[in-house]
């Protein structure tokens, strides 16, 4: 039924300015429109809502991802912006952050201004025959 449908991915953000600054400016995702409620950007064709909420409770795990060629650019280029790169012990990661998998898949994790926990995955693989990550 919706396999064919397009996906809206949403994350929440207790200052919608301050979020709306990291997701435009540091990311460089294109903000398509912005009100009282959310402030709406094209991310390589998905529609992500940054969503104003009281509070945010970080998740555990990755909210949201992208898929990338050339992450170790990726990575510096988004840490030359001034972003910070998680670290998880038990999980050996290079210098600049990037962890890779048993399969050969390379994955970094930040965060942004409110604690969801993004990533960068570059596939070992192309990317087009692999299923959606989670």
């Amino acid at each position: 039924m919706l396999g064919e449908q397009q996906v809206v991915a949403f994350v929440g953000a207790t200052d919608l300015d301050r979020s709306t600054a990291f997701y435009q400016d540091v990311l460089q995702l294109t903000l398509v429109e912005r009100n009282a409620f959310a402030a709406v950007f094209d991310a390589g064709g998905t529609m992500l809502r940054v969503t104003a909420v009281p509070g945010v409770v970080p998740a555990g795990y990755t909210v949201l991802g992208w898929r990338v060629t050339g992450i170790a650019a990726q990575v510096e280029g988004l840490a030359a912006a001034g972003v910070s790169f998680l670290r998880f012990e038990g999980m050996p990661q290079d210098a600049l952050g990037i962890w890779t998998t048993p399969g050969g898949d390379r994955v970094a994790w930040f965060a942004d201004p409110d604690g969801n926990t993004l990533s960068l995955t570059e596939f070992a693989s192309s990317p087009d025959a692999r299923p959606p990550t989670r």
